[in-house]
């Protein structure tokens, strides 16, 4: 149905993408990075809600969308008519993977739930992602990121002790719930088609936003079974490591981590506080956790008397691992992440040219790339409708006219 050709590691693999907002959108939009043909649909009525997000242009485009969106063809339709779900199924019939992020029940109502997709397409592998997953008692209910940290133990375990609990500042559960459908797809066509031969089969993979962020957390549902240990907030510091820290600088803060012996030593030695090292204090990392207060104190009273610069060049020289606190425009002129060729320059109808994200990570025979940003509300519907699912320009139009695309 569609021969056209793309850059990347995953070219010629179909994906039907109904899910809006970020989860779904940002797995998908990674598998366009690397070449898939990913077809987004959105209703004819109102587009994706991303299309609203700020920051945007003079005319009203949101930069949000050109990211999230880029790589994607836009059709619109109206899942919920019986000719939009017909639709729905032709397009399904030539894919290799289906996203969807509707309230559990809503494919099935609409009849385009598992049953009906592998009618079509018994090779299709669908993604289904939701607030809680599709089974258990919360399964129904709405649920978007922001509860999903909540839920997860991410903003209990996130912030400072003597403050509330910290969400964070971007979409973090959406964006983990994207790596983890991301990664699944990929197992699922592992298995579908190589894997012990390949079973030739599609399957359902089920991913809520609750589950991949309590996932990261590991070792902590061990050691809550052991001893009834719960992870409470340390700001800045981890855990089970010292020291790591933010520290204040002359002119601003920097980052360091010294998670095992021989790097502790060399900090010690860097701060001119070898002394710090017979100190039974800080003697082995146990010690270090125990006496974090202390041995943070003894290193920021290093770090306050230098600029950040002169602090990083003299820790680094003692091979101690430290790094600058960032905002975009610091990553924006690093020569790091120019070296590495890490933005892209694309031209966009909309917008002219401007920079995004060039694709990550990094492929030495099948690298990625950036072909368009987020496409107009059904910018594709002729090249997908008519070029390749065979409808006149008439049938397009009179489905047009009934609201169903």
């Amino acid at each position: 149905m569609n021969s056209r050709q793309r850059q990347g590691p995953l070219d010629g693999l179909r994906v039907i993408d109904m899910s809006g907002m970020i989860s779904g959108a940002f797995a998908t939009t990674m598998m366009g990075d690397f070449g898939a043909d990913v077809v987004m649909i959105e209703h004819p009525e109102a587009g994706d809600p991303i299309r609203e997000w700020p920051i945007k242009t003079d005319d009203g485009v949101s930069l949000a969308w050109k990211s999230l969106g880029r790589n994607k063809r836009c059709v619109t339709l109206d899942l919920g008519s019986d000719r939009g779900r017909d639709l729905a199924l032709d397009l399904i019939e030539d894919a290799d993977v289906v996203f969807e992020n509707f309230r559990p029940g809503t494919m099935e109502r609409w009849d385009l739930g598992p049953e009906d997709v592998h009618a079509v397409n018994e090779r299709a592998i669908m993604v289904r992602l939701s607030g809680y997953g599709q089974t258990g008692p919360r399964s129904r209910k709405p649920g978007f990121g922001t509860v999903a940290e909540g839920v997860s133990g991410w903003a209990h375990a996130n912030g400072f002790p003597d403050r509330e609990p910290l969400l964070p500042p971007i979409s973090l559960a959406d964006l983990t719930a994207a790596q983890f459908a991301l990664q699944a797809t990929l197992m699922a066509i592992f298995e579908r088609d190589v894997g012990r031969g390949g079973s030739g089969e599609g399957q359902v993979i089920d991913v809520s936003l609750t589950e991949p962020l309590w996932r990261l957390f590991f070792g902590e549902v061990e050691a809550y079974d052991y001893e009834g240990h719960v992870r409470e907030r340390t700001g800045n510091r981890h855990p089970s490591t010292a020291p790591r820290n933010i520290y204040e600088t002359a002119d601003g803060y920097m980052t360091m981590s010294a998670s095992n012996q021989k790097i502790f030593e060399r900090v010690a030695e860097a701060i001119d506080r070898p002394d710090l090292i017979d100190d039974p204090r800080f003697e082995d990392n146990e010690a270090r956790v125990d006496n974090v207060e202390a041995l943070d104190a003894e290193i920021e009273a290093w770090t306050r008397q230098r600029p950040t610069e002169e602090a990083i060049e003299v820790l680094e020289a003692n091979d101690a691992i430290v790094g600058p606190v960032y905002d975009m425009s610091d990553i924006r002129e690093d020569e790091q992440f120019r070296a590495r060729g890490n933005f892209r320059t694309v031209h966009d109808d909309d917008v002219g040219e401007i920079e995004t994200f060039a694709p990550v990570p990094k492929f030495s025979r099948t690298p990625g790339d950036v072909e368009f940003l987020g496409p107009r509300h059904g910018e594709h519907n002729v090249e997908v409708y008519v070029d390749e699912l065979g409808l006149s320009p008439e049938e397009l139009a009179e489905l047009e006219a009934e609201g169903v695309v």
